[in-house]
Formats: structure tokens, C-alpha cells, sequence
């Protein structure tokens, strides 16, 4: 399967972070985004709210201008953050007064967040999502359609 260079390194990024232990929701340079964009904040200043959706004026100048940074447009950045941490369990935009979740640093918890990011990440780039595994138990004639390969 081709794929690009920008998927490529996210999924290398986000793959190190997760087994490193460097994946943190509440933190704008070890969130998924963060870590997409080589542990730098510079993206947070594209909207006004930590996983808000709604890009602030500078964001708006950079998406209109086409800008990308590591491949990907403001809007695109973020998206997979919202996704991130909806998946991990946040009630966004991220404010005290919404709370947090209790498990934070679950590995299950950020497995689940990176899961659904990666399936986005996929639906970015016009291929399958490289998370789904259902079609290693499909079948036809009680026997499986697709072999593993060892």
C-alpha cells in the first residue's frame, strides 16, 4: 500500500510517543498533534480552545494562505486533536470546568485515542484504515478468506 510521507511520519511519531510513554492528552507538545508537529505548541495558536474545531483568525490566515505544517492544513491539525481527545474521554473544548477524565495515563485509554486517530489519519489519505483487522476473520466456505503470512 503506498501512502504518503506525511502519513509515514505521523504514524512513526505517534507510534514512538505511544510506546515511549509520551502520549498526554493535557499537554499541547505530547498530545497527538503535539507529537505529529515534533513536540511543539506552535499549533495551539490556530484556535482560541484546546479541541475546538473553530480556527481563530490566525488560523484562518494560515488555512487560507494553503499553509501546511508536517503535511497537514490547521483545520486538518485541528481535527485529529478533537478526535484525540474525544476519544480519550474529554468533554471539549478542554476547560477546568469540564472536568477530566480519571485514567488519563491508561495506556488503553490512549490506545483508544490513538486508535481513532489513526483511523482518521487513513480517512485523510484515501486508504483503509490500517487499524481494522476484520478482515483476517472473514470467510467463505468455512474457510478464511484472506491467509496470514508468517
Amino acid at each position: 500500500m503506498k501512502t504518503s510521507n506525511r502519513f509515514e511520519a505521523a504514524i512513526k511519531k505517534l507510534y514512538i510517543a505511544f510506546h515511549n510513554n509520551t502520549l498526554n492528552p493535557e499537554c499541547c507538545k505530547q498530545c497527538a498533534v503535539g507529537n505529529i508537529l515534533n513536540n511543539t505548541e506552535s499549533w495551539k495558536y490556530l484556535s482560541d480552545d484546546h479541541g475546538s474545531t473553530q480556527l481563530n483568525y490566525i488560523g484562518k490566515f494560515h488555512q487560507n494562505l494553503g499553509r501546511r505544517f508536517n503535511g497537514y492544513t490547521p483545520l486538518e491539525l485541528l481535527t485529529i486533536e478533537s478526535i484525540f481527545l474525544k476519544a480519550c474521554g474529554y468533554k471539549l473544548p478542554l476547560h477546568y470546568k469540564n472536568g477530566r477524565p480519571d485514567n488519563i495515563k491508561d495506556k488503553d485509554v490512549l490506545f483508544k485515542g490513538l486508535t481513532a486517530v489513526i483511523s482518521h489519519l487513513c480517512r485523510l489519505e484515501g486508504i483503509a484504515n490500517i487499524m481494522d483487522y476484520s478482515k483476517l476473520f472473514e470467510y467463505e466456505n468455512d474457510k478464511p478468506k484472506f491467509e496470514l503470512e508468517f
